[in-house]
């Protein structure tokens, strides 16, 4: 009796499901977001009233894919397998943070050679799906940027207090805050990707002295708030790609990933990133941190660069001296 009472209470409990529909053939124009959105709620459960439905859609999607992200019950959901243009599914599910000496190990000199020949970035613009970004910092300084391309087409929310030519964009899909952060993980990650030049960098037990630069100093970046402390949704996480299509990015860096691998057409980032790259837009996703086992690679399909770290140049070293009076040497990674 009690296992079916579970089950039942399961079948009614609302959560996020990312909705998947075919468009109509010869059907209405959807070139305005309002109409692509009203045909969206058609699929809603029909008890839903006006102000109920506006609640249960969490998000329109255009250019990831024909679709939707709602609050739904199973049952909601089976109902709508019957109607017309309905192809699939799935609850969302979470996925987690991946984490400025990478040009010299890299062998990329500040005057001279590949880096330099590339103008540093210039004129490229690098979004950023993630925690959100630390605008004070350093890094993101503007001086030496130009404005951003004339095709951008991005904004700066919330006044554009967090923008400059550095930081070119800043949308938050997660909360009606400012997308600002406190070195979370979106901070570093946009550092990494394109961190300006920053001379007299602070030294960490004698590491990291010098120069601070990203892969690409010189270009712009647009900042996706799509993962709070806990992690990312992954309606937030397509939510934000969908967004930085249509602004007209030219890379997309997620250094995201989900606890396991899912099948291509119920990966929320595979599905976003095949949009992307169909638009023309390098997506870079991370190999993950999982491992090593079998499989504990992440992000693999065929149309994104998949990064994976085999080796770093550097450690910090420390001691520890036993009771016998040997001393042993060793990595830390705090003091």
């Amino acid at each position: 009796m009690r296992d079916h009472e579970e089950i039942a209470t399961k079948q009614s409990q609302l959560q996020t499901y990312i909705v998947h529909i075919k468009e109509p053939e010869g059907g209405p124009d959807f070139s305005k977001s309002e109409d692509l959105e009203t045909w969206y709620k058609s699929f809603l459960p029909a008890t839903s009233t006006t102000s109920n439905s506006q609640q249960r859609l969490v998000y329109s999607y255009r250019n990831v894919l024909t679709g939707f992200a709602a609050k739904l019950t199973q049952e909601e959901v089976k109902a709508m397998e019957e109607k017309d243009g309905f192809v699939l599914a799935w609850p969302e599910k979470a996925y987690h943070f991946q984490i400025t000496h990478s040009p010299a190990f890299l062998g990329l000199h500040q005057n001279s050679g590949f880096w330099n020949g590339s103008n540093y970035g210039k004129g490229v613009i690098i979004a950023v799906v993630d925690s959100g970004i630390s605008s004070h910092h350093p890094s993101f300084s503007d001086e030496g940027m130009p404005p951003p391309p004339a095709k951008w087409k991005g904004k700066c929310a919330f006044n554009g207090t967090i923008c400059n030519n550095k930081i070119i964009s800043a949308t938050n899909f997660v909360e009606s805050l400012p997308p600002t952060e406190d070195f979370i993980h979106g901070t570093p990650v946009a550092s990494i990707a394109a961190g300006n030049f920053v001379e007299d960098a602070g030294d960490l037990f004698g590491n990291a002295k010098g120069t601070a630069a990203g892969m690409a100093p010189h270009a712009h970046l647009a900042i996706y708030k799509a993962c709070g402390e806990l992690g990312c949704t992954c309606s937030a996480i397509l939510a934000a790609i969908d967004a930085a299509i249509e602004d007209g990015v030219d890379v997309l860096s997620i250094s995201l990933a989900a606890d396991h691998s899912d099948p291509f057409y119920v990966d929320e980032i595979t599905i976003g990133a095949f949009a992307a790259t169909r638009k023309g837009i390098f997506v870079s996703t991370p190999a993950g941190n999982e491992g090593p086992k079998s499989p504990s690679l992440s992000n693999g399909a065929p149309w994104v660069l998949t990064v994976g770290a085999s080796t770093i140049d550097r450690s910090i070293r420390t001691t520890a001296k036993l009771g016998n009076g040997d001393i042993l040497m060793g990595n830390h990674f705090s003091s």
